[in-house]
This record gives C-alpha cells, sequence and structure tokens, in this order.
C-alpha cells in the first residue's frame, strides 16, 4: 500500500510491524532473491531490480523514514524493542554468562547490572540494577510501582555491553581483539622499573626526548617544504604541473622497457625441470628438510625425504595432500598424512624458508638487483582467495569472492625477488595493520626501505616505523588530495607562493602528553612482545579513537609530509616505488602458476591449516628462485668468454629471477599401454 493510504490506517504497533514486514523486508527479500538466482545474467538482475523499485510497486523509503519518525514515538519504539527482544535474548544471553568482563573507570554500574545478570542466571526482578539506564531508558522499564520489565531491561543491557566494549569501557578477559590496551603492551609496572634498559635494547632511546625530536622533525620538514618548491620553481622538477585550480599532477615516467624474457635462451631450452628436482638440489645446498622436526623431541622415525616433498607440493601447488598421494608413485597416503600432521607447522615452515633465504642472502649474483648495496628496498602486497566452507578467518567480500568467502594473502619481497615472509588473514581487516609484522620478521632480510600500495598505507604506519628504524615508501593514490601539516612555529615562515603548501597543524600537545606510552608501544613491538596487527587490531576496535591512537596519528603525520614532499621531488625514488611494487606483483602472479591445483582457493578453512598451505607455496617458490640463481651462477662461471659473459650478466639484470617457464609445475604423464586400460571397468557393460 502507498504512504497515503498508511497514514488512513490504525497508528498502532502491531499494524506498523506488519506493514514493514510487508512492505520493506518482502521487497529486500525479494531483491536478494533476484540478486541470487544463478539462472539470469546480471544485466537481467538489474532490469529486474530496477522494475521492483519503481514507484508504482514499492513505498517511497524517505517517506517511509519521514513516517517512521512522525508516527514512532520514543514510547513505541521502545515497545517494537520490547517485542523484538526475545529472539535477541536466546542469541546473546549465554554469551554473555560464558564471559569474562574487565572494567574500566566509568563503567562500573554495567559491571554491576552484568554480574547481577550472571548470579540470577539471566532471571530479571524489580530488584534489578538500573544505574546504567539513562534517563529516558530508565522510565520506560520501570513502572511507578517499580516493577522492572524483563525483556526491555535485557535489550537495553545488551546495547549497553556492545556500545562499551567498543569504545573501551569494558575489557574481555579472554580475547585476541578486546582485551585491556595495556595486556598487548609491556605493563607500566615493568616500564617504569626498566625503562632505561628497555629503551636501550629496543635501540629507542635516541628518541626520548620529545622536545629534540620534534625540534629535528621540524627542522628537516621545513627544509623539506623549501626544497621541494624551490626545485618547482626553478623550473628543475619537470614532471610536476600545478592546476591553476588548486592541486597538482606528478608524473613518473616509466624506466626503459626491457625485453620481456630476455634470459629465456640462457635457462634450459627444450627440456623441464621437475619441481622434484627443483626441491631435492636446493635442499642439498640448504638443507632446509632439517627444519622440518616432528612435534615430539622424543620421536625418533624420521620420515622419508619423498614424502616430505610430496607433502609440501601437495600443499603448496594447491593438490591436496590425499590426491597427492593417489598419483605419486612410491609414496602412501598414511606418509602424507604424518609429514602434514606432525612436520609441516607454521614454525617449522619459516625455518625452512628461512634456510633457502640464507643461501641466496650468501651469494653474490642476488646482489646485481640491488640499486644501494647500503640499503635494501623491500615491499609488499595481497591478494584475495576463495574459501572452501565457512571459516571464522574468512569473510565475504561479494567483488572478490561473489558469494564465497575470501580471506588476503600478503607476501613480503625484497630487491633480490627473495620471499622472505608471508602471512593469512581476513579479506575485511586492512593490509596496513600487518605491514609491520613482516617488517619485524627480519631474522634473515633486514629492510631499510619498505613500500606497499594505498592498502598498506596509514599515517599511524608512518610513525611507527619511523621509531622502528625503517624508511616507509609507500604509493599512495590520489596523492593531490593528501593533507600535508607544518608546525605551528613556521607560520609566519609559510610562503605563499609555494605550489606545494600545508593544510594543517601538527597537533604537538597530543604528542607530547602520550609520548611515553608510544615508546612503550614501540618498545613492544620492536623487542617482539607483541605483534604489531595485534595492537593496532585493539586500537581500531574503539569506537571513538583513543588517545594513544591520535598521538601515533599526529606523530605519523609529521613523517607523512616529509615523505609526500621527496616523493613529489624525487623521481629516482617514485620510480624505485613503482620498480618494488612490481616485483611484489609479479611475486603474486607466481603464487597462482604454483598452485596449480588450487590457483586463487584454499581448501582449508582453518587460520593455521591456511597459513601452513601458503608458506608451502612460499617455499616452493623460494626454491625455484635459488634453483634459478645456482643455475645462472653456474653459468656464468663456465662462460670463459668476456663478451658473453658481460651479455649474460646484463640480461640477468633487466630481467627477473622470478621466472618459472622452464620448470614442470604440472606433473609427468604416463602413456604407457598398462596405465591406459580401463582399471575401473567402465566398459564391462557395453557392447563393442
Amino acid at each position: 500500500p502507498c504512504y497515503d493510504q498508511r497514514k488512513n490506517q490504525t497508528k498502532s504497533i502491531s499494524n506498523f510491524l506488519d506493514s514493514l514486514d510487508k512492505d520493506v523486508f518482502a521487497l529486500i527479500n525479494q531483491i536478494r532473491s533476484v540478486s541470487l538466482d544463478d539462472y539470469i545474467s546480471d544485466s537481467e538482475k538489474v532490469k529486474e531490480i530496477c522494475e521492483l523499485l519503481k514507484d508504482d510497486k514499492c513505498q517511497d523509503f524517505k517517506q517511509l523514514k519521514d513516517a517512521f519518525q512522525e508516527e514512532i514515538t520514543p514510547v513505541e519504539y521502545f515497545k517494537i524493542m520490547e517485542s523484538k527482544s526475545i529472539r535477541l535474548q536466546n542469541r546473546v544471553s549465554l554469551i554473555i554468562k560464558s564471559f569474562t568482563f574487565q572494567a574500566e573507570p566509568g563503567a562500573n554500574d554495567l559491571v554491576t547490572a552484568i554480574n547481577y545478570f550472571k548470579e540470577k542466571d539471566g532471571l530479571v526482578k524489580s530488584n534489578a540494577p538500573t544505574g546504567f539506564l539513562e534517563k529516558d531508558q530508565l522510565k520506560a522499564t520501570v513502572s511507578l510501582d517499580d516493577k522492572v520489565n524483563p525483556s526491555l531491561y535485557k535489550a537495553f543491557l545488551f546495547i549497553h555491553i556492545a556500545n562499551a566494549v567498543k569504545s573501551g569501557l569494558i575489557n574481555l578477559t579472554h580475547s585476541y581483539k578486546y582485551r585491556p590496551l595495556d595486556d598487548y603492551m609491556i605493563s607500566k609496572e615493568r616500564w617504569e622499573e626498566e625503562k632505561t634498559d628497555l629503551l636501550k635494547a629496543a635501540d629507542l632511546d635516541k628518541f626520548t626526548d620529545i622536545k629534540e625530536v620534534l625540534k629535528s622533525l621540524d627542522k628537516d620538514l621545513f627544509e623539506q617544504y623549501k626544497l621541494t618548491n624551490k626545485n618547482i620553481a626553478t623550473g628543475k622538477n619537470i614532471h610536476f604541473k600545478p592546476f591553476p585550480a588548486g592541486g597538482f599532477r606528478i608524473a613518473t615516467p616509466a624506466l626503459e622497457e626491457k625485453e620481456k624474457d630476455p634470459l629465456q635462451g640462457y635457462f634450459p631450452d627444450r627440456h623441464f625441470v621437475p619441481l622434484t628436482e627443483i626441491l631435492h638440489t636446493v635442499n642439498r645446498s640448504s638443507r632446509f628438510i632439517d627444519q622440518l622436526q616432528h612435534h615430539q623431541q622424543k620421536h625418533t622415525q624420521e620420515a622419508r625425504k619423498p614424502a616430505m616433498f610430496a607433502s609440501l607440493m601437495g600443499l603448496g601447488c594447491g593438490i591436496g595432500s590425499r590426491k597427492m598421494a593417489q598419483i605419486s608413485n612410491s609414496i602412501k597416503e598414511n606418509e602424507i598424512e604424518h609429514v602434514v600432521n606432525w612436520y609441516l607447522s607454521r614454525e617449522n615452515l619459516l625455518a625452512a624458508n628461512d634456510a633457502i633465504l640464507k643461501i641466496m642472502d650468501n651469494m653474490e649474483l642476488p646482489n646485481i638487483y640491488r640499486k644501494n648495496r647500503e640499503k635494501l628496498h623491500t615491499s609488499s602486497d595481497g591478494q584475495k582467495f576463495t574459501v572452501q566452507g565457512e571459516s571464522l578467518n574468512a569473510n565475504y567480500a561479494f567483488k572478490y569472492g561473489g558469494k564465497e568467502q575470501v580471506v588476503a594473502a600478503y607476501s613480503f619481497i625484497d630487491e633480490r625477488g627473495l620471499l622472505w615472509y608471508s602471512l593469512v588473514f581476513s579479506a575485511a581487516e586492512r593490509e596496513s595493520a600487518y605491514v609491520i609484522d613482516g617488517l619485524m620478521h627480519n631474522d634473515v632480510v633486514k629492510s631499510d626501505i619498505h613500500s606497499t600500495d594505498t592498502h598498506g598505507y596509514s599515517e599511524v604506519i608512518f610513525g611507527t616505523t619511523h621509531l622502528l628504524g625503517f624508511s616507509y615508501a609507500p604509493r599512495i593514490k590520489n596523492l593531490k588530495k593528501q593533507a600535508l601539516y607544518i608546525f605551528k612555529a613556521r607560520k609566519s615562515n609559510k610562503k605563499s607562493d609555494w605550489s606545494v603548501r600545508s593544510s594543517n597543524y601538527i597537533n604537538e600537545s597530543i604528542i607530547k602528553d602520550n609520548w611515553d606510552d608510544l615508546l612503550r608501544l614501540a618498545c613492544t613491538i620492536k623487542l617482539k612482545e607483541t605483534t604489531a596487527s595485534d595492537i593496532f587490531r585493539r586500537l581500531n576496535s574503539y569506537s571513538k579513537q583513543h588517545d594513544l591512537y591520535k598521538a601515533m596519528k599526529a606523530f605519523g603525520q609529521i613523517i607523512k609530509s616529509k615523505f609526500i614532499l621527496q616523493y613529489l621531488n624525487d623521481l629516482e625514488l617514485r620510480q624505485s616505488i613503482e620498480k618494488q611494487l612490481n616485483r611484489v606483483e609479479l611475486a603474486n602472479k607466481f603464487t597462482r602458476a604454483v598452485a596449480v591445483g588450487n590457483p586463487r582457493e584454499f581448501t582449508q578453512t582453518n587460520k593455521e591449516d591456511q597459513e601452513v598451505a601458503e608458506s608451502c607455496n612460499r617455499l616452493i617458490k623460494n626454491a625455484i628462485i635459488c634453483w634459478n640463481y645456482m643455475y645462472l651462477t653456474q653459468k656464468l662461471k663456465r662462460t670463459e668468454n668476456e663478451e658473453n659473459r658481460e651479455r649474460l650478466l646484463t640480461a640477468v639484470k633487466n630481467h627477473s629471477p622470478i621466472s618459472w617457464a622452464h620448470i614442470n609445475l604440472l606433473g609427468e604423464y604416463d602413456f604407457s599401454e598398462e596405465r591406459m586400460q580401463d582399471s575401473l571397468g567402465v566398459l564391462a557393460y557395453q557392447k563393442v
């Protein structure tokens, strides 16, 4: 019925709810049915949805909103809550009874109500504590004769608990995401007692005097403003184009294009190297198999190497351990299952990958890709994979997985092509929270400058990486829209004729007020007592920004502003960032090439199993890259002609060690008479 007809109907709560069910929710269900229909095309779906949304067929939503605001008074709204609360109680009551809460100052009334709810096993009587309720909620819940409405009381209690958890007023003792923030960091008591030693151990003692730190940053930032604008004004920066109406455009010319595959003639021709040979050869040099130890230290029976290789390939290539056993000779299924269950842990695979990385790190040939021997440029990026089945580590993302759940596999690579870290997390989480985790896994690869795309960027990361000793150099989308900052002390020195000017001032006071906690947080991460992603996840979970988060963000705005000015001024820096991000994109393509069984899907639903599979995939990629380096090194040693040697070195330098065209990733086929026989007897009842 249309809005005019609705106005003539009774305004009772039941009728209004019935109308909502009939008009609004029915329409939503219709749209949902159309969108999930696999038998019609996307264009047909759009047409049908447009028909459903025509004015003569459905209620105008603006009118519905106005009608709701006009017809529903606060008292009636509370009655709706009461009528709908039974379903909420059934879902939430047992959860509240199971949780253990920790209260911050200001949440005492709410904690009293929670304890009452638990003690009475959810039975609410007239003596229930009501101190947490707001005035209108109290009036609606408690009648004149002091009787409490149980359904409405519970609904309000659940809402207040949810809001308090989001704001940090109450925390969950047994939780990864909602514990008190101090639980993630070095305790305040320990910090006060060992502050000097902790700062020295984390190499953060140079940041203790915040006044000197800000004074130095103020000077550096202002000098960068002057240099960047001077080069623009004098015409030295030919790639910067200001717009008359404001804003600018910065161009980054591509580096000279090279041959698509200049190493094609140097790798084995007309001979595809089996992956098993790659793994065996690299293992003889690195002994990475020795890192795959049995979970039980007392275990003496070692797994056979063929079973180890088969297990790594089964998970890393997306084939699956069971199928790998069935299509392999001389390997039994129970052998592979034994290896997967007892040897292939995330910790073991990290150590195995590091063993291969150490071999490449000690080679001379990989250094041909380093722009500067004193600094190592690294990068990271994620790619999305769907998951078979329901997974707590995944989320629905229609853009990447349609109607299936999606996770992100996040990989780290340096300019030599060494894949030194990877992890798997929900596609709903932002990648920037995990950048620090990879940078801190630096047992072999020690990054000096790190690049990501916009998904891995945030102002908090700028500030954190600066304290941890890394230079952060992301490629930021819509750079001209980024806010630039300057210290208030430079207000009178700002030039009105600058092409690149600040739009905001640094909030120095919040940085100074929270500097001690900021150093405590940086120490926690640097000393690897808690991962950065756990801390950032908790900081980001607050409904209102935490003071520490605001301080980190304000500090990061200084570093970000300086970087953007350097980025605009330095063509070589921009090209280096683009080149390094191209490497990680190639590594993502390599991932799908290796995962021949399921190139875009995880068959595992558990987070740990997903990371084990990703680590196996990374180990195979590192083994191939290592084999490529070993092959090219011995080819260089055998090349006596100096001209041919220089030609090969040039080809190597202009290409990438991430090459797999010469590797047999698909296995081998058996066309013998025995293997082509009808093993299942499908022709037994067929007429010949």
